[in-house]
């Protein structure tokens, strides 16, 4: 079986940089299935002391963390040099428990970054979701100083709902953001987007692709590039 480390801000053990490796978690509702995925050799923010975490689309239309936005921002991180967990919400493949409308999804989050910040104590959060996975890490961005007293370095917002969730609070974040939107979504009020970005203020940067669509088909090697360049301009 293998063994979780972490060592100089990379999840490590026998295996190769940029391997993955397939773990239970305890969350609220039973045990939550995730995956850790080690950084990649090279990586500008390699040894810096970051860690990320990634949150899927909707449980109740077919959203896993395998879904390939998801896995588009965990290579991201993985070849900036950021070790990634990604998992899946309760009810959803392996992870115990049942839908709970967004609520108790965002402790799934929580928990998973509780055991994140466990394994890799000091360590730098970087917190993304897509869709519904956006929603709910952005209501646990608000919750992570209070109640696990963690500082998140970064959050991502890709796709977001915003006519459907509650995202900022009072037009801020607790910390800088980058949206990343489609300008052919086809499930998320995308004007609407633009609106609620441009009256946002916290530091915020927009990723838009005009020809997108709400999966970003076609897009995803484009969306990787401008997603990378980002936080490379940001922490590198």
């Amino acid at each position: 079986m293998s063994v979780v480390n972490f060592e100089q801000g990379v999840f490590v053990d026998q295996a190769s940089a940029g391997s993955e490796l397939a773990v239970q978690v305890p969350g609220p509702a039973g045990e939550l299935a995730a995956i850790v995925t080690r950084a990649s050799a090279g990586g500008v923010l390699l040894g810096k002391g970051y860690v990320a975490v990634v949150c899927h689309p909707h449980p109740q239309h077919g959203g896993t963390m395998n879904n390939k936005v998801v896995t588009t921002l965990v290579r991201s991180y993985r070849d900036l040099g950021v070790p990634v967990v990604r998992f899946n919400f309760r009810g959803v493949g392996g992870s115990e428990g049942v839908y709970d409308e967004a609520r108790g999804e965002v402790d799934d989050a929580l928990a998973i970054v509780e055991w994140v910040s466990s394994v890799c104590s000091g360590s730098n959060l970087l917190l993304a979701g897509f869709s519904f996975g956006s929603a709910v890490a952005a209501a646990a961005s608000f919750r992570l100083s209070g109640v696990l007293g963690i500082s998140l370095a970064h959050l991502t917002l890709v796709a977001p709902p915003v006519e459907r969730y509650s995202y900022d609070q009072d037009g801020r974040f607790p910390c800088s953001v980058c949206v990343i939107q489609g300008g052919k979504d086809e499930l998320v009020d995308v004007p609407g987007v633009y609106r609620w970005v441009d009256g946002l203020e916290s530091e915020v940067s927009l990723i838009r692709f005009d020809e997108a669509s709400h999966f970003f088909h076609g897009a995803l090697v484009d969306f990787k590039r401008s997603f990378v360049g980002e936080l490379e301009g940001l922490f590198g």
